[in-house]
C-alpha cells in the first residue's frame, strides 16, 4: 500500500510540474505579445494620431502640439490602450489577432487592464 501512495504522489507531482511549465510558457507568450504591442503597434498608433490630428485641425479643434502630445501620451500609456487604439484606428483587426495567435492574449490583456481602457 505504501508504494501505491508514493506512486500517486509522484504522479500528482509530475502533473503539477507539467502544469507549472505550461503556465510559464503561457506567461512568456503573453509577455512577448505585450512587447510586440510596444515595438510594432505603438509607432503605428502614434503616426495615425499625428496624421488624424493634422487632418482635423481647424478653429474648433486647434490640435496644437500640446493637444497632440497629450493624445499620444493617453493612447500609449499602457499596452491595452495601444492595442485598443490600433483596433479602433483599424491598424489591426480581429483577423490579425487570430492569425498571430493573440486573440486569447488580447482578451487577457483587456481583462487585466480594464481599469485603464477608454470605453
Amino acid at each position: 500500500m505504501g508504494i501505491i501512495v508514493l506512486e500517486i504522489i509522484v504522479v500528482i507531482a509530475v502533473l503539477f510540474l507539467i502544469w507549472l511549465i505550461w503556465q510559464f510558457i503561457r506567461a512568456k507568450r503573453f509577455t512577448q505579445f505585450k512587447r510586440q504591442i510596444f515595438r510594432e503597434l505603438k509607432p503605428k498608433v502614434i503616426e495615425s494620431i499625428v496624421v488624424e490630428m493634422a487632418e482635423t485641425r481647424d478653429e474648433q479643434l486647434p490640435n496644437s502640439p500640446a493637444h497632440q502630445e497629450a493624445t499620444i501620451h493617453y493612447w500609449s500609456a499602457s499596452a491595452g490602450r495601444i492595442l485598443q487604439a490600433a483596433l479602433k484606428r483599424e491598424i489591426i483587426d480581429e483577423q490579425w489577432l487570430k492569425e498571430t495567435g493573440n486573440l486569447r492574449n488580447t482578451q487577457h490583456l483587456f481583462h487585466i487592464e480594464r481599469d485603464k481602457l477608454h470605453r
